[in-house]
């Protein structure tokens, strides 16, 4: 919906259209409230018609926020790939612990008794 308002104003029957074969109309139109109280969308009425348009400004301080965040995931994972590439190198570079421990049990095998 976003998507087919950022190229114009269109009425809500055009922005369910596509989406009517998946859910009804009245989904269609809870979807679009929604929309509009987090102030993405304007919907104004004209007669019968109820045409919306995008709040760009709205939908620019969204972007702004979550690229924010972005970049806080983005160094974190950096940062996680830096340590794993590390991790990794040194346990390959190091013998690992258990080929250098000595078998448990006894240290002396049965000795075979001939009766």
């Amino acid at each position: 919906m976003l998507a087919r308002l950022s190229q114009g104003e269109a009425n809500v029957s055009d922005l369910a259209r596509p989406f009517l074969d998946q859910m009804s109309l009245p989904a269609v139109t809870k979807h679009l409230k929604v929309l509009e109280s987090a102030g993405l969308v304007t919907k104004t009425r004209s007669a019968q018609w109820r045409p919306c348009t995008l709040n760009g400004a709205a939908l620019r301080d969204a972007a702004d926020w979550m690229e924010t965040y972005r970049r806080f995931w983005e160094e974190s994972f950096d940062r996680l790939d830096l340590y794993l590439k590390t991790a990794t190198a040194t346990a390959t570079a190091t013998p690992s612990e258990s080929s250098t421990k000595k078998p448990k049990g006894k240290s002396r095998a049965r000795k075979n008794q001939v009766e």
